[in-house]
C-alpha cells in the first residue's frame, strides 16, 4: 500500500466488502422505510402526534441498552449468522407489525424488545471490515459506509412515502421485510464463515487482579451481560480508547442537538425538512470527498480543524438566516463528521482484536446516545432562551469540545497499544 493509500475502487473489487455494501444499503433505506410506516400507522391508530414522534425515539432505547448489556455476543458468536439474524428478526417484526393486527403499546414494545440486539448486529458488521479490508482500505470502506448511511437514509425517507401513498403503511412494512429477507440471503450465501473472534472471554482482570473467570463469561444469558459490562468498563478506562471515544461522540452529540432545533427554529413549517436533508447531503459530501482525496496522514490531520467546522456554522443563527442559508450552514456543519475518518484506523489500533466487535458497538451505542442527549440539552435550553440563541450555544459547545479533545484530534496523539485490555479480554482456549 503506498503513502496515497486504497482506492475506491480497489475498496470495491473485493467481493466481501460489496456484499457488506449492499446489505447495509438495504438495512438502512429498510429502516428509514420501516420508522416512516410505523409512525403513520400508530398515528391512524391513535390520532396523536405524542405516540408518533414516540415511534422514533423506540429506536434511541434499545440501542442505549443493548449498547450497554449483550455488546459481547458480537465477539462471541460467528459475524454471518449474527448478521443473518438481525435481518430475520427484522423480517418478522415488519410482518408483525403490518399484519397482526396488534396494539400500539404492544407495537411499541415490539420494537423496544427486539431492538435491544440491534447494537449487536451492526458490532459485528462493523467489526468484520478490518478483517475483510485491513489497513487504509478500512478507512476508505468506513468512508463509502458513512456516504450510503447518508443517501440510503434521504432514499428510504423518499420511497418509504410513495410506498406510503401507494400501499399505505402496512404494506410499506411488509415491503420493509422483503428488502431484510433479499439482505438476509446476500449475507448468508455472499460472505464465507468465520467463527466468532472470542467465542468466550477467559477472563477479566484489572490492574492486574482476576475479577472474573471462564465459566462466568461462557454463560450464554447472564455471562453475556457480565462479560458486556466488564469489557466496556475495561474500553472506558483505558485512556487512549477513552480519548478516541469521546473525541467520536461529543462534536456530534452538539450536532444533533443543534439539528434537534431546526423544526421549532422555523416555526414548524416544512422548510426544516429541507434544511435537513442538506444536512445529510452535506455530511454523504464530506465523507466521500476526504476519503477520497486525502492520503491517510491527511486526513489524520484534518480531524481537528473538520471537529471545529461542526460547531461553527451553527455561530450564525445567532443573527436568523432564513432557509436558505439555515440549509447552507446545516450542511457545512455536517460535512464535518468527515472528522471521523481520521480516527478510524488508530481506534482499531488502539482495541484488541478479540474485543472489536463489542469496541464497534461501544461506539456506535455512544453516538446514538450522545446525539439523544444532545437533542434534550438543547430542545430544554430552546424552552428557555428560544431555538435561535440554543443553536448558537450547541455550536459553541460544539466548537470547544472540539478544541478540548485536540489532543485526541491530532495526529501526533500517542500511539500505544491497549494492552491492559489485551491481557484481560483472551478467546477461550477450551470449548
Amino acid at each position: 500500500m503506498t503513502e496515497r493509500g486504497a482506492t475506491f475502487g480497489q475498496v470495491f473489487a473485493v467481493r466481501e466488502f460489496r456484499v457488506l455494501f449492499g446489505s447495509f444499503a438495504l438495512l438502512i433505506s429498510g429502516d428509514s422505510i420501516k420508522m416512516l410506516a410505523l409512525s403513520v400507522l400508530v398515528y391512524a391508530e391513535t390520532g396523536s402526534p405524542a405516540l408518533s414522534a414516540a415511534t422514533y425515539m423506540a429506536g434511541w432505547l434499545p440501542y442505549i441498552l443493548g449498547g450497554m448489556f449483550l455488546l459481547s455476543l458480537a465477539d462471541r458468536l460467528p459475524p454471518r449468522a449474527v448478521m443473518v439474524a438481525g435481518e430475520l428478526v427484522r423480517v418478522v417484526v415488519c410482518l408483525l407489525l403490518a399484519f397482526a393486527g396488534l396494539p400500539v403499546p404492544v407495537m411499541l414494545g415490539l420494537v423496544l424488545v427486539t431492538g435491544l440486539f440491534a447494537p449487536v448486529f451492526g458490532a459485528a458488521r462493523s467489526a468484520l471490515l478490518p478483517d475483510v479490508l485491513p489497513g487504509d482500505a478500512f478507512v476508505l470502506a468506513r468512508s463509502l459506509m458513512g456516504v450510503t448511511s447518508a443517501g440510503a437514509q434521504i432514499a428510504g425517507l423518499a420511497v418509504g412515502g410513495a410506498f406510503l401513498a401507494v400501499t399505505g403503511p402496512r404494506g410499506a412494512l411488509a415491503i420493509t421485510a422483503g428488502l431484510s429477507a433479499v439482505a438476509a440471503l446476500v449475507l448468508r450465501y455472499g460472505l464465507p464463515y468465520r467463527p466468532g473472534r472470542g467465542a468466550a472471554v477467559s477472563g477479566v482482570a484489572a490492574g492486574g487482579a482476576a475479577v472474573g473467570d471462564a465459566s462466568a463469561a461462557r454463560g450464554a444469558g447472564g455471562g453475556a451481560v457480565r462479560v458486556t459490562l466488564r469489557v466496556n468498563r475495561l474500553l472506558l478506562v483505558d485512556r487512549r480508547v477513552r480519548g478516541l471515544l469521546l473525541a467520536s461522540w461529543l462534536p456530534c452529540m452538539c450536532m444533533a442537538g443543534a439539528e434537534a432545533m431546526v423544526v421549532p427554529y422555523l416555526g414548524g413549517q416544512g422548510q426544516a425538512g429541507a434544511v435537513l436533508a442538506a444536512a445529510a447531503g452535506g455530511m454523504a459530501v464530506g465523507e466521500f470527498t476526504v476519503g477520497r482525496f486525502a492520503a491517510p496522514a491527511i486526513r489524520e490531520r484534518l480531524s481537528l480543524p473538520l471537529a471545529v467546522l461542526i460547531g461553527l456554522p451553527w455561530l450564525a443563527f445567532l443573527m436568523a438566516p432564513g432557509v436558505a442559508w439555515a440549509a447552507v450552514l446545516a450542511a457545512v456543519s455536517a460535512a464535518g463528521v468527515s472528522y471521523q475518518l481520521g480516527l478510524q484506523r488508530r481506534f482499531v489500533d488502539a482495541v484488541p482484536e478479540e474485543a472489536r466487535g463489542q469496541a464497534f458497538g461501544l461506539l456506535s451505542a455512544g453516538l446514538m446516545t450522545g446525539q439523544a442527549i444532545g437533542a434534550a440539552v438543547i430542545g430544554v435550553l430552546g424552552e428557555a432562551i428560544g431555538p435561535g440563541p440554543a443553536i448558537f450555544a450547541a455550536g459553541i459547545a460544539g466548537v470547544l469540545a472540539a478544541l478540548a479533545l485536540s489532543g485526541t484530534l491530532r495526529p501526533e496523539a500517542r500511539s500505544v497499544s491497549a494492552s491492559e485490555v489485551t491481557e484481560v479480554v483472551r478467546p477461550s482456549r477450551g470449548g
